[in-house]
């Protein structure tokens, strides 16, 4: 995975980032979906526009909308008295490909393979007197700077405030690189067309719902089931003391040493009709997986998306939980084939379809706060001797020796620096979804729901920007490549507890202002 920093002076889109991406190829896998369409494969067309867009400059992080220090952003909904179950709502996609280069504005191709399913922008906007976006990439990671011009232009564009947008990437491994790393550089055009589609999206989902009147009208429904296979705890504690990354065998083994939240929810907007107006479901595992190994690909989560729009003739979009510490892949040849993956994903999603239930009424509000933390200080000699140790017997030909030793050397002026990120809070009713920046490790994530006073809390990863991993503190404590000293691990110890501190009181002030209604209540 990458890793963007921006200190608080950082300002401009050109402002230095930092990244790191998790070494390691996706398994590929031979068989089919069973029950479901095999994606379609495709190659890039010769088409061209001429390069017509404009984009607005980012604004500093400090003076992002996002970070307010005032109350939320409040609506009580149009049935009255905090009614938030019916609103009205609308959904869209843009492909990012190589094949809808008009209407992205691009004058040159960036995908020199081919490419199974589709990569999109997926957005999903609610109408309640407010507008809310959610907003799916399928990409690595969303940078800061995207996300900002982005969101700036679609706030301009359609009325959304921009504190009610959230923009986040699926964090496919098979796509284009977002950001530097080892030497590589980000695909600039991706990132341009990331940014075109999403501020494109966000506009179409608008206006599906203006040009709907009065079908846009939707009830906000929640469904929950479980998806406990496809994923693991992948710090596995190790026989000689190490934590596994990659390279290791199976009997190498010991244990976990942590948790995994198999959970899986369904946001679903569905109309008077039976139809869906949009879907939008959430799971915690890392999205590594495609289906064919010569192609690029959304990965197994993008692909059940575009499953389950196939079935149910709706935009979905996946939005990934606290992924930081869970993975399809542990030791060699331990991975569920992607086309499995993707039959099992799809499966949980129609299980909660089939339990949806009505969300309780309940106040719309989105807040946003601003969290420092401060960048990690650490000792040469016994992080360049972790990485060594595990390195030179599990990995010897990787040529990761070198490239952290880099990454430290360029972290190290910068130790103690203070820092900022943005948590994003979305409340609908008794159903609320948490924005983190990050890849928050599965310990975490469950430690805010179970804190949070909300009966449904679901975590959002890499929302609205990407500082890489966020580990707990005994994650620190047992070592690790997610924990070694580069700035994908760049937070110092403590500050995943504390972000979860942050997040619970944000929840504590939401419901406090307004508690839901018991189901059946009047």
């Amino acid at each position: 995975m990458t890793r963007a920093t921006q200190s608080p002076q950082e300002s401009s889109p050109g402002a230095t980032r930092r990244q790191f991406l998790q070494w390691g190829t996706a398994v590929a896998a031979a068989s089919s979906l069973a029950n479901a369409a095999i994606p379609q494969v495709h190659a890039a067309e010769d088409t061209a526009a001429s390069f017509v867009c404009t984009t607005a400059a980012c604004r500093s992080l400090a003076a992002q909308p996002g970070i307010p220090t005032g109350k939320p952003a409040t609506n009580s909904g149009q049935r009255g008295s905090g009614a938030t179950t019916t609103v009205r709502a609308g959904s869209a996609s843009v492909k990012l490909t190589d094949d809808n280069m008009a209407e992205l504005c691009a004058k040159q191709k960036v995908f020199d393979r081919l490419w199974e399913g589709e990569f999109r922008a997926n957005a999903l906007v609610l109408d309640a007197g407010q507008k809310i976006c959610l907003l799916s990439l399928d990409a690595l990671t969303a940078p800061l700077d995207v996300t900002c011009r982005a969101a700036s232009r679609i706030a301009a564009a359609t009325g959304i405030p921009e504190d009610n947008i959230l923009i986040c990437a699926t964090h496919t491994h098979t796509g284009h690189w977002t950001d530097d790393c080892f030497g590589s550089r980000p695909n600039t055009e991706f990132l341009r067309r990331m940014e075109e589609a999403s501020v494109r999206a966000a506009v179409k989902a608008v206006a599906a719902i203006d040009g709907a009147k009065p079908r846009a009208e939707a009830t906000v429904l929640f469904g929950q089931s479980q998806e406990a296979t496809v994923g693991r705890n992948s710090r596995l504690l190790l026989k000689d003391g190490s934590i596994g990354w990659y390279g290791y065998e199976q009997e190498d083994v010991i244990r976990p040493t942590g948790p995994y939240d198999p959970d899986l929810y369904v946001l679903a907007l569905r109309r008077p009709d039976g139809a869906y107006s949009g879907l939008a479901f959430n799971h915690s595992v890392h999205n590594i997986g495609r289906i064919r190994e010569d192609c690029m690909s959304p990965g197994f989560y993008g692909l059940a998306a575009q499953e389950i729009e196939r079935r149910h003739g709706a935009i979905a979009l996946y939005l990934p939980g606290a992924i930081g510490s869970t993975h399809n892949a542990t030791y060699n040849n331990s991975a569920v084939p992607a086309a499995e993956c993707v039959h099992r994903v799809v499966d949980a999603v129609e299980e909660a379809l089939d339990r949806l239930q009505p969300a309780i009424p309940g106040p719309i509000t989105v807040v946003n706060r601003q969290f420092t933390y401060h960048v990690r200080r650490f000792d040469e000699a016994k992080e360049a001797a972790a990485v060594k140790s595990y390195l030179d017997r599990y990995l010897p030909k990787s040529g990761m020796l070198e490239a952290c030793r880099k990454e430290r050397e360029s972290m190290a002026p910068h130790q103690g620096e203070a820092r900022r990120l943005r948590l994003q809070v979305i409340r609908l009713g008794d159903l609320v979804f948490v924005g983190i920046p990050g890849e928050l490790f599965a310990r975490l994530g469950l430690e805010i729901r179970r804190r949070s006073p909300f009966r449904h809390t679901c975590i959002i990863g890499l929302a609205n920007a990407y500082l890489g991993y966020i580990p707990d503190r005994k994650a620190y404590a047992d070592g690790g490549y997610q924990t070694w000293a580069a700035w994908q691990s760049a937070m110092e110890v403590g500050t995943g507890e504390a972000i979860v501190d942050k997040a619970v009181a944000m929840l504590d002030e939401l419901y406090d202002a307004a508690p839901p209604q018991r189901r059946g209540a009047s």
